[in-house]
Formats: C-alpha cells, sequence, structure tokens
C-alpha cells in the first residue's frame, strides 16, 4: 500500500571520539591506558490501510573524524566483503535509511532509477486510474531503469536491497534490478519503509525472482526511522 504520511528528517552518520590517559610516577613502571568508541524529493505517497508505502529526505552525512574510526569503518566493510547499497525511493524515506546503512558500513549506494520517474499523481491510491493502480493490476507490468546494474557489481559480497513496500509487496521498480543481476556468491539483505505495513514477504518474493544469491531476513522501517534505529540492525547482522 502506498503511505502517504512521509516526513523529511536527517538522518545522521557516526560520530567518534578517543579518549586516553597515562600517569607516570618516578620509580615505578610506566602503565597506560587508552580507549576508543566510536557510535552511523522524491515524489509524494498516500497512506490507508490500503495503501502504499514510503518515505523523507536524506541529511547530509559527516566524514569519520578520528583514524580509529576510520580503521574501525574500514574493517567493518572488509568483514562483509565490499558492500554496495542499492535501493528506490519514492519520496525519500528509503534514500535516507539506504544513505544512513551506507555511511554506517563506508558502503557504495546505487540508486535503483526508473526511466520514467513517478509523480505525486502517479501515486495516488485511492485512484483506480493512477500509473501505480493500473500497473499493480498488470501481470506483465514491467518499469524500464535508467542502469540495472553498478560498476563492478561483481565484486561485491554484500549486497543491501531496499524498496518501499506498495500494496503489501516491494515497489516493483526494483524488479528490474534484481533479476537483471546475478547475486551468486552475494549475501543480499533486503530492507523496506512503510508508514505502516510490515515486511511481510517481500523480501521472499525478491529472493524468488533473484533465483541467486543467500538471502537473509529483511527489516522494515518506519517512514521517519531514526540512525540509531538503522545502526543498531545494521550491527545485528553480524557482518
Amino acid at each position: 500500500m502506498i503511505d502517504k504520511n512521509e516526513h523529511e528528517q536527517g538522518l545522521l552518520s557516526r560520530r567518534s571520539f578517543m579518549k586516553g590517559a597515562l600517569a607516570v610516577a618516578a620509580l615505578v613502571p610506566t602503565g597506560a591506558l587508552l580507549s576508543a568508541c566510536a557510535s552511523p524529493q522524491d515524489g509524494a505517497a498516500s497512506s490507508s490501510a490500503s495503501s502504499m508505502v514510503e518515505e523523507s529526505s536524506s541529511s547530509s552525512v559527516a566524514e569519520p573524524s578520528s583514524s580509529s574510526t576510520a580503521e574501525e569503518a574500514e574493517g567493518t566493510a572488509t568483514a562483509a566483503g565490499p558492500v554496495l547499497v542499492a535501493y528506490y525511493s519514492a519520496t525519500g524515506n528509503t534514500r535516507a535509511v539506504a544513505e544512513a546503512i551506507a555511511a554506517h558500513l563506508d558502503a557504495d549506494v546505487f540508486e535503483i532509477t526508473p526511466v520514467d520517474p513517478y509523480t505525486e499523481e502517479d501515486l495516488g491510491y485511492t485512484s483506480d486510474d493512477s500509473r501505480a493502480s493500473r500497473e499493480r493490476d498488470d501481470p506483465n507490468r514491467s518499469v524500464e531503469l535508467v542502469q540495472t546494474s553498478p560498476e563492478g557489481f561483481d565484486s561485491y559480497r554484500t549486497v543491501f536491497v531496499g524498496y518501499p513496500i506498495w500494496w503489501d509487496e516491494a515497489a516493483w521498480v526494483v524488479d528490474g534490478f534484481v533479476t537483471g543481476n546475478d547475486f551468486t556468491g552475494k549475501t543480499v539483505i533486503p530492507f523496506c519503509t512503510s508508514g505502516s505495513s510490515p515486511i511481510g514477504t517481500s523480501g521472499q518474493d525478491l529472493a524468488a525472482l533473484a533465483g541467486t544469491g543467500e538471502w537473509l531476513e529483511g527489516a522494515r522501517f518506519p517512514e521517519s526511522a531514526a540512525a540509531s534505529e538503522v545502526e543498531a540492525w545494521v550491527d545485528s547482522l553480524g557482518l
């Protein structure tokens, strides 16, 4: 379903800091203690029990401010292998979550873009004649993409795939990306945004379309998800 409660919310990137203390006493061995911690429009849409889902505008992401944080980010990306965050965002919410994931993992980002972008009118869930409504009922629907694969797709070992929920399924704009790439040897992690609808079987349905890759269970985020919520989920994946 298409949700209309779209809000702009900046998602913050990780900030890092390092604290160290060194105490030296005469005629006794020298001790040192060092500790470090590091913590990561589109168009418009509508909402109701039968609506499509989505989204808020993205925020700028600060670069890591210390060498320890940069090393930690590099270690995370290395542990997961090269990471790609691919997403389609109709109104901005999915983009914001995607950028938060990418910032947290120092990952690359690929926006899945339709050749013919969806307008607010196209997303009108109350009109049976809107573009999205017609496509929903068309078993042969197909959305042409500006680009199906990012450069170097074969090199990515972990791929996040993000989308809004439309009528309880993944926005079909991502279908072309999923069917147009070979996910063999890759870990694929779906995520979605919605006003109220759960992720449901959308990730499993995309996995079936892809036919390749190891697809993990995905996660759903609300229309204005906090950066900390996104980061906590990413950390729970153990990449």
